[in-house]
């Protein structure tokens, strides 16, 4: 296994590490309470009480599973699919990290974890080229 390659699989650990913590959180803290306010709604407020969690999960969903696909890439994949699965899966990851940072405005372990797995992500991505 190459640095590149080893930079790629890291970077899928902390996505998916950040994305488990994530939804633990996001869980505990966001879906419950609001579902527990629209549970006692009336008619139409139920149907948004079904899908407060997997609209605030979706984030995660998409962080555990490409997080799970850099580390896929990194041990089995070719450079140029590597490549390809890095710049989507990276972007994502860059999307949630300057959407952590816009919304906390100071120094936070989701942004600040996300940026690092986008650096191991471009790291490897421009060894590969």
């Amino acid at each position: 296994m190459t640095a590149p390659d080893l930079a790629l699989g890291v970077a899928g650990l902390i996505g998916s590490g950040v994305a488990v913590i994530h939804g633990r959180l996001v869980q505990r803290l966001m879906v419950a309470p609001i579902r527990q306010q629209f549970s006692v709604a009336p008619g139409g407020q139920r149907t948004m009480a079904r899908l407060v969690g997997p609209l605030l999960q979706f984030s995660t969903f998409g962080w555990f599973t490409g997080g799970i696909t850099l580390i896929v890439a990194a041990y089995c994949l070719a450079p140029d699919t590597q490549f390809a699965l890095g710049l989507l899966v990276g972007s994502h990851f860059l999307f949630g990290a300057a959407a952590n940072l816009n919304a906390t405005r100071r120094a936070h372990p989701g942004w600040i974890l996300m940026a690092i797995a986008v650096t191991l992500i471009l790291y490897s991505l421009s060894a590969h080229r």
